[in-house]
């Protein structure tokens, strides 16, 4: 390929219609510390809302390039999950679902209303019937398995797409371990490899966009606001890592010289990766088994991929049963 060539490719797939994806399925910001600790048996709601903030993409050789007017993406997540009381194989078995999530943009910033604002609406449903947690004595660990189901609004070549358009599937690991006796002292590690089924394009073009892994990790340390530790606040550093591991596959359509359009093959399309780093603060009340959270993370480093910021902000409360 010329010289020029990647970096118009890039630009191509990101800012026009007939563009591709230019970030996981999975949204980065979501954990952060307590990445290990699984809910206690009973129901619990959790409210999350995201806003991913952008003006600039970063081509294959990771140098910026501002777009022609700035994204600003906000998802708003409501997950219920059931922990049954009871062990499975010496853990808590449970099962989640995230619906409804609003969104302004597609998750994985393929259709990113780049030329210009769309309303909220519903996007893909996310269901993760497999999860197992244990708790140890230094440490909280968690697996689970969970699909993200094409619900949400999609139309090939819109600019406006809410869905992502395909299926995925995602095996999940949360991991915390406690560094003093006390367990104030953390560190985490939450882990999401993806794996995609394709997706329909413009001009008759399927692609399955590539595998692709996720890391969030944080250090934290607790401090209680009152003696009887009924109100605790909890600061530490977060950060996540994402990569594209494998080669996209099936074509795609871009637009070319003169209104013309050009099929091109998905392997060609680079690989993206997004590294972030930043804060969370959280305010626990164990006695009421509620917590809120804030997050911000800044992105340093960005491959063939927007590159911006993530604020995060939400709470959770636990109907333990039985009683805690």
């Amino acid at each position: 390929m010329p010289p020029k060539l990647p970096l118009l490719f890039a630009l191509l797939l990101f800012s026009l219609p007939l563009s591709a994806q230019q970030k996981g399925q999975y949204m980065p910001g979501q954990y952060g510390l307590n990445a290990g600790v699984f809910p206690s048996p009973g129901f619990t709601y959790a409210n999350l809302t995201l806003n991913y903030d952008t003006g600039t993409i970063n081509d294959a050789n990771g140098a910026g390039h501002k777009l022609p007017v700035s994204l600003n993406e906000w998802v708003v997540e409501n997950t219920f999950f059931y922990v049954l009381d009871g062990k499975v194989a010496g853990g808590n078995f449970g099962f989640s679902v995230v619906y409804p999530t609003l969104a302004n943009a597609s998750l994985d910033l393929s259709q990113a209303g780049i030329h210009g604002p769309t309303t909220m609406g519903p996007a893909d449903l996310w269901l993760q019937p497999l999860n197992l947690g244990w708790h140890f004595k230094r440490a909280d660990l968690w697996v689970g398995d969970a699909f993200m189901v094409p619900t949400g609004r999609y139309s090939p070549g819109a600019n406006n797409n809410i869905g992502t358009g395909y299926f995925g599937n995602h095996a999940m690991t949360g991991l915390t371990v406690y560094l003093t006796k006390n367990k104030g002292t953390s560190a985490n590690l939450f882990t999401d490899w993806e794996v995609h089924g394709p997706r329909q394009g413009t001009y008759n073009t399927y692609k399955t966009p590539g595998q692709a892994f996720t890391d969030e990790w944080g250090f934290g340390q607790i401090l209680p606001l009152k003696k009887d530790l009924s109100v605790l606040l909890q600061a530490g550093v977060i950060g996540y890592d994402q990569w594209q591991v494998t080669a996209d596959s099936g074509t795609f359509a871009v637009a070319g010289p003169q209104g013309t359009v050009v099929i091109l093959p998905a392997n060609r399309s680079p690989f993206y990766s997004g590294h972030a780093v930043g804060g969370q603060l959280s305010l626990i009340l164990p006695k009421k088994n509620l917590a809120f959270f804030f997050k911000y993370e800044d992105e340093y480093k960005a491959y063939s991929s927007p590159i911006g910021n993530t604020l995060v902000f939400g709470g959770a409360w636990t109907l333990a049963i039985p009683k805690s």
